[in-house]
C-alpha cells in the first residue's frame, strides 16, 4: 500500500476570507487590514472569551520578571 499525499489544507483569513499562507506576517490573516479589523473587534468586545480563565492560563503567558508588577 503507498503513501497519498494530501495537500495542505486551504487556508483563509478569518475576516475576508481570502487565502492566506503559513509564511505571511500578518498570518492568520490576509494581510495588516484585516488583522487590525480583528483588533478593532476585540478592543469594540465583540469577541468574548468562552469560558473562564484558569489561574493556569494566567501561569503559562507569564513571561520575564515575575515581580516586575509588584515595583513601584
Amino acid at each position: 500500500m503507498t503513501d497519498l499525499q494530501h495537500p495542505a489544507p486551504q487556508r483563509v483569513c478569518p475576516i475576508c476570507k481570502a487565502p492566506t499562507e503559513l509564511n505571511n506576517e500578518a498570518f492568520p490573516f490576509c494581510g495588516p487590514r484585516c488583522r487590525l479589523i480583528d483588533l478593532n473587534q476585540w478592543m469594540e468586545g465583540r469577541y468574548t472569551v468562552t469560558r473562564p480563565l484558569d489561574p493556569q492560563d494566567i501561569d503559562e503567558g507569564q513571561t520575564g520578571d515575575a515581580n516586575a508588577a509588584a515595583r513601584p
